[in-house]
């Protein structure tokens, strides 16, 4: 087996030539199709163009909320460092990641609850102000806490991404969460199943941040 060349600036473009190649014929309408690519890239998992789910237009929402200023807000540092914020900047955006701060770990200790519950409770209070996109990468709690922020009329977020990976409460958080944002008209990008992550949460918002068409 011989290793092939490829200059460092094309390795993105061959890869998704052969992502496409492999994918054998199945396509999807853009941008769901930049971002089903882009997670298969990130993931080296084709399972990614089955278990991807897409509530109606949910894509193209969230290209345009990203491009009207829209801050996104995730609950794990790892996936706000995996976002291009200074592209989301550009369009007038903004990254909050509330995981590790000194307040939300107090909180969380003093009410015997999970800091990813605290830092929903924060974005909740960005969202009053501007639309909001939730990144969720590795918490089932957080999910469950959006719920009850919406169901309660605290919030409305403008886009949820539900990609918490992991055995615990996960399949059953994301069930919750697409019930509950189709009860209330609101869009989500989910990944069913056990999969998922903060790198998955990061690449489907670039993936749209990135989005040329």
């Amino acid at each position: 087996m011989s290793i092939t060349i490829v200059k460092p600036e094309d390795i993105e473009t061959r890869s998704m030539e052969i992502i496409v190649s492999e994918l054998d014929g199945r396509t999807w309408p853009e941008p769901t199709f930049s971002v089903v690519r882009r997670c298969i890239h990130t993931s080296a998992d084709f399972d990614y163009a089955d278990n991807l789910v897409f509530s109606e237009d949910a894509a193209e929402i969230g290209v345009r909320v990203m491009r009207e200023g829209a801050d996104i807000v995730t609950d794990t540092k790892m996936a706000a460092a995996g976002i291009n914020k200074a592209k989301l900047g550009s369009y007038g955006g903004q990254v909050h990641c509330y995981i590790s701060d000194d307040d939300v770990v107090a909180e969380a200790k003093k009410r015997g609850t999970t800091r990813a519950t605290v830092s929903m409770e924060r974005g909740a209070e960005v969202a009053k102000g501007k639309p909001v996109v939730f990144a969720i990468g590795n918490a089932p709690t957080a999910l469950v806490r959006i719920c009850e922020l919406i169901e309660d009329g605290s919030m409305r977020p403008a886009l949820v991404i539900g990609a918490p990976v992991g055995f615990v409460n996960v399949v059953e958080a994301k069930e919750m969460l697409m019930e509950v944002l189709d009860r209330h008209g609101i869009p989500y990008i989910v990944p069913k199943g056990r999969k998922g992550g903060s790198n998955i949460a990061a690449t489907i918002c670039n993936s749209m941040i990135y989005y040329k068409g």
